[in-house]
């Protein structure tokens, strides 16, 4: 078992979704509130950084940095779990810088991280010319990779599906229905199962990237997490069920299938999805149940991965 640096409230809360299943007619609905797990308004990411600040510390690192785009809810939680750790955070965020700082940014600045701005293209660039120039000034600096997604953050989730079997035993949901990106979360859950012979299918909701793209991403991790700290079987790519139906015009951009998502789940059962991640998630999850994906006998699970904040980014705003 990984070090492991006491950051989440764990476990989180399985709650009934009962007036979104009746409103949709669908299969018995589920939520898993990763979105409570503490740390800055929580979300998944607080998990990950679990493991990921642990071996910073036992490196003796004395500074974090990690990327992002300007509204990430991962550095959001890297900055807070810094905070928390006594250690120095750089942030590399995507430009441009807005005027005013709102949502997540605001939160970056209040816990304290150093920001700098850097085209797309060049992000990961930046960010090692960052990890370099910190070292060549006797810094001790520790890389967290992009959404905390190697083998050590994903190991979280390996870890959090046996805290779902702990928590449901015998009930375990036929499905869960999360957003996926980064492929660390999916490919923990992937393993996770694996390893614990649990029969559930793990569909991740593509919020930007191919069913290919993101599909290798997770083929990869989730085959790191299973030799490293699983059963070593070989993970079958079979079992990766990506759907990327859903993207639209892609990172970030709200449509209205996203918009009507994050209005049924507040106006049905008081549960708040941003706009990038669970926001679009929830529309592929409420869009599959209306198209008959499952049956109604089955049981479903939304895992929320967070990401709250971001409902208050002025570029966020839309009519309620």
């Amino acid at each position: 078992m990984l070090p492991r640096e006491p950051l989440a409230h764990l476990p989180t809360k399985i709650e009934s979704l009962s007036r979104l299943t009746k409103n949709l007619d669908g299969p018995d609905l589920l939520i898993k509130r990763d979105d409570q797990t503490g740390l800055a308004f929580g979300g998944n990411k607080t998990r990950k950084l679990e493991y990921l600040m642990a071996q910073a510390l036992a490196e003796g690192a004395d500074l974090v940095l990690t990327a992002g785009a300007d509204q990430s809810n991962h550095c959001r939680q890297t900055a807070a779990a810094a905070a928390k750790c006594g250690l120095d955070c750089t942030l590399v965020l995507v430009e441009p810088a807005p005027e005013t700082a709102t949502a997540n940014l605001f939160l970056d600045k209040l816990l304290g991280a150093d920001l700098i701005w850097t085209g797309k293209d060049m992000r990961d660039q930046v960010l090692d010319k960052a990890y370099k120039e910190a070292a060549s000034r006797g810094k001790k600096p520790y890389l967290i990779p992009y959404g905390g997604s190697n083998a050590v953050g994903a190991y979280a989730y390996f870890n959090a599906m046996k805290e779902l079997q702990e928590q449901l035993a015998d009930e375990m949901p036929d499905w869960i229905v999360f957003a996926s990106s980064s492929g660390g979360t999916q490919a923990g859950l992937l393993a996770g199962a694996q390893n614990y012979h649990l029969q559930t299918k793990i569909l991740g909701i593509s919020v930007d990237e191919s069913e290919r793209v993101l599909k290798d991403r997770v083929f990869r991790l989730a085959s790191e997490v299973s030799n490293l700290y699983g059963d070593k079987k070989d993970i079958n790519p079979d079992q990766i069920l990506i759907n990327d139906d859903f993207v639209g015009g892609g990172y970030g951009i709200l449509n209205d299938q996203d918009r009507e998502a994050i209005h049924l789940f507040a106006k049905t059962e008081g549960i708040l999805l941003d706009p990038v991640y669970t926001g679009r998630a929830g529309a592929g999850l409420v869009h599959l149940i209306r198209a008959g994906y499952f049956s109604k006998n089955e049981r479903v699970l939304f895992w929320h991965t967070g990401g709250t904040p971001a409902l208050f980014a002025d570029k966020y705003l839309y009519d309620i």
